[in-house]
């Protein structure tokens, strides 16, 4: 099932948001990240109905993609 585009684009900014906050990281980073992740495009498609979920959730599990991608190391050097 997919979700109403006006919807979807406002749980992204709520995820991305929190993500940031977890992250420790700036609302720009946490969206240019966001917007290239495998998690924007489960969402995205409606996979597995993932976008049902709460915003922490979807803002933790992008959190463990973020620090395993590697990319978290370049921001922290």
């Amino acid at each position: 099932m997919k979700a109403s585009a006006t919807l979807l684009q406002m749980k992204y900014g709520r995820i991305i948001m929190k993500f940031a906050e977890l992250a420790h990281i700036t609302v720009k980073e946490a969206m240019d990240f966001f917007y290239q992740s495998v998690e924007r495009e489960l969402i995205r498609d409606g996979v597995s109905d993932i976008h049902c979920m709460s915003d922490i959730y979807l803002a933790r599990d992008l959190l463990e993609e973020y620090n395993s991608s590697g990319i978290a190391e370049d921001y922290r050097t």
